[in-house]
């Protein structure tokens, strides 16, 4: 039996992974957390073999909950869920040492394929995926300018492209501003880049809003 811990802040995408977990055969679903902080404080309480992980939550996000299960276990298996295009967060959580990613509009059978093959041992790579780690491990250094950027960081420039204030960010990611200007200052510094216009401008044209 494979036990599949979820976490996910929005208790109706919990409720229908559980419903489409409990209908699989050789599934069961071991537990529930609302956030990461929640789940880090469940992870040693629950016996679990896959988490299922929602990159984007209030607090502590999924990107630092990753790590510091990672850190905790290296060979933990956490299969990201996001409702994020692969080529945004993808590359960056594999290699901090998710054992695959899926966006939110997954089929439920590739779910299930996905928890099965994590649950073996295996990580789970879907083409697109496939085909951005290749492109990863390519020697073509005209990588776009965010990929230099934190977990963090990223989710910062996306939000401040969004066009959310600092203080809006700092509700949103539950940070204190000073912490959220420090992370813009770190951005514009990396990016060589001058202001939130050009920050914007540089969301926009690169689709990082899709």
């Amino acid at each position: 039996m494979i036990r599949v811990f979820i976490v996910d802040d929005h208790a109706v995408v919990r409720q229908g992974l559980r419903r489409i977990l409990e209908e699989s055969e050789g599934i069961e679903v071991a537990g529930e957390a609302g956030d990461g902080a929640e789940a880090l404080s469940k992870i040693h309480k629950l016996k679990w073999d896959v988490m299922l992980l929602d990159i984007s939550m209030p607090g502590k996000g999924g990107s630092d909950t990753l790590k510091q299960i990672i850190d905790g276990n290296k060979d933990a298996r956490v299969l990201i869920m996001s409702m994020y295009a692969e080529d945004q967060y993808a590359v960056r959580l594999m290699k901090a040492g998710a054992s695959g990613y899926l966006t939110k509009d997954v089929a439920p059978e590739q779910l299930v394929e996905a928890i099965r093959e994590v649950a073996d041992g295996r990580k789970y790579i879907s083409p697109t995926l496939a085909e951005l780690l290749l492109q990863e491990c390519s020697t073509d250094l005209s990588k776009p300018l965010h990929t230099i950027l934190s977990d963090r960081e990223f989710e910062v420039l996306k939000l401040i492209g969004a066009g959310n204030t600092v203080t809006g960010i700092a509700v949103i990611l539950s940070l204190s501003v000073k912490t959220i200007s420090t992370y813009r200052a770190h951005i514009l510094a990396k990016m060589k880049l001058r202001n939130n216009a050009e920050l914007t401008r540089y969301v926009i044209q690169n689709g990082l809003l899709k």
